[in-house]
């Protein structure tokens, strides 16, 4: 199969790079001209594990390329995949979807025979209908039919999830459009991976309820941990007994310093306001969207408790500031709410991020970037773990509390325990929900 993907971003990238990887011939679309240029050269814009040698391995092959030109990819293409970005609009929280339609009037006019245009990235219920609107205008002749095949990839594990994936979901309305979907996606198909055949409006509407649903349970978890934290419970042993429970399951209950990220901040805001919109409030939802708020708000106190009731003057080594690990996305990261909050209160803050830097040197001003966290940490007066990468998860704590100031460490990922940052040397050793 021939497919056009319009948007090298994140879920386009990605979705490409697999795409060719089954044997399918991918041109990737992107109107930067310097993306392109990367993307030719071999470059990743973007960190995902793995991705720069799947990358290498199809263009090598001659199954994947990139071009700014949307005509060409899109001549004889099967299947045209939107995968544009779908950022909050600003004052109204709604899906700003102006790059959707003008990727969809822009494949309407560049169509020359029948293709299937499949919109890949995260639209509110009704965009289906839309972006078939905007193609017929644009090309009245056009032959096509529209798809909804809505992504469920985790940044730092996105390959794996495209090539072993819990589920595709499939929105068509004629068998045409099914039959391409299907020969698309054949290589999982014979794997036994399940492919669920919908409507165009279910298929939105799982995109949003799945995501939504995790975000709640992240926020129920860190509502649970608050409490036990006054009732003198431990949350990781709670989420363990809470997670075994083969109803609920143990993904998504880790507590923590919040969600963040691409996708759950904007779209649990999206599907609060298409609740509104149609008069079906998602109370749960808004509920969720204001409560994560207050955890970040949390977190700056429990770093402020830590250092005595303020941070004026003091100085603070924060290990990691990506909304994750395994990702340089930084896109409503908890550290965009509380290093700030410490730097406003007059702190000296050292951040270190194996792949946060880039995009947190014009985020976060007022910081300092250190490589590695002892060199952070030297003449420290707190040291807070904000984020779990590997390497910060088995750190010498004997080392890092003999070169801080005060030793002192809040651990907002829960990665250690009190016994052993005490038995380090740590003074002062605070965790969620512990």
């Amino acid at each position: 199969m021939k497919i056009a993907m319009i948007g090298t971003g994140y879920v386009g990238l990605v979705s490409g790079v697999c795409f060719s990887d089954f044997g399918h011939d991918v041109v990737c679309v992107d109107k930067d001209p310097s993306k392109i240029e990367k993307l030719n050269r071999g470059e990743i814009p973007i960190f995902e594990p793995g991705l720069d040698v799947l990358l290498a391995k199809n263009v090598k092959a001659g199954r994947l390329s990139f071009t700014q030109d949307i005509k060409a990819a899109v001549h004889g293409a099967d299947a045209v995949f939107i995968a544009v970005g779908t950022p909050t609009r600003r004052g109204d929280g709604h899906a700003d979807l102006t790059y959707v339609m003008a990727a969809a009037a822009e494949i309407g006019q560049a169509l020359t025979g029948y293709a299937v245009i499949v919109t890949k990235s995260t639209v509110p219920v009704g965009t289906n209908r839309a972006v078939q609107k905007a193609a017929r205008e644009a090309n009245p002749d056009a032959d096509f039919d529209v798809a909804s095949n809505p992504e469920f990839l985790r940044e730092g594990a996105a390959i794996d999830d495209f090539m072993r994936p819990d589920r595709v979901v499939v929105g068509v309305e004629s068998e045409r459009a099914k039959a391409v979907m299907a020969e698309i996606y054949r290589p999982l198909f014979l794997r036994d991976f399940p492919i669920v055949y919908t409507d165009l409006e279910s298929a939105e509407m799982i995109k949003y309820a799945a995501n939504a649903f995790l975000a709640t349970k992240i926020t129920f978890i860190n509502e649970i941990a608050a409490l036990c934290e006054k009732v003198g419970a431990d949350i990781k042993a709670v989420s363990k007994g809470v997670g075994l429970d083969g109803r609920i399951g143990n993904k998504f209950l880790h507590a923590g310093p919040g969600y963040g990220g691409s996708c759950f901040p904007k779209d649990t805001m999206a599907l609060a306001r298409i609740g509104q919109e149609f008069a079906a409030p998602m109370q749960i939802v808004e509920t969720v969207i204001k409560v994560n708020d207050e955890i970040k708000r949390r977190m700056i106190g429990k770093v402020i408790d830590l250092c005595d009731g303020s941070v004026a003057g003091k100085t603070i080594a924060v290990l990691g500031v990506t909304f994750k690990p395994n990702t340089d996305d930084m896109r409503d990261a908890p550290s965009l709410t509380i290093v700030p909050a410490l730097v406003g209160g007059g702190a000296k803050v050292r951040v270190v991020d194996p792949e946060g830097r880039r995009e947190g040197v014009k985020l976060l001003p007022g910081v300092e970037w250190i490589e590695n966290a002892y060199d952070a940490a030297t003449g420290a007066d707190a040291v807070v773990v904000l984020t779990e990468w590997n390497e910060f998860r088995a750190l010498d704590l004997d080392r890092l509390a003999k070169v801080m100031a005060a030793p002192r460490m809040a651990d907002l990922r829960n990665i250690y325990s009190e016994e052993s940052a005490t038995a380090a040397g740590f003074s002062d050793y605070v965790a969620v929900g512990r």
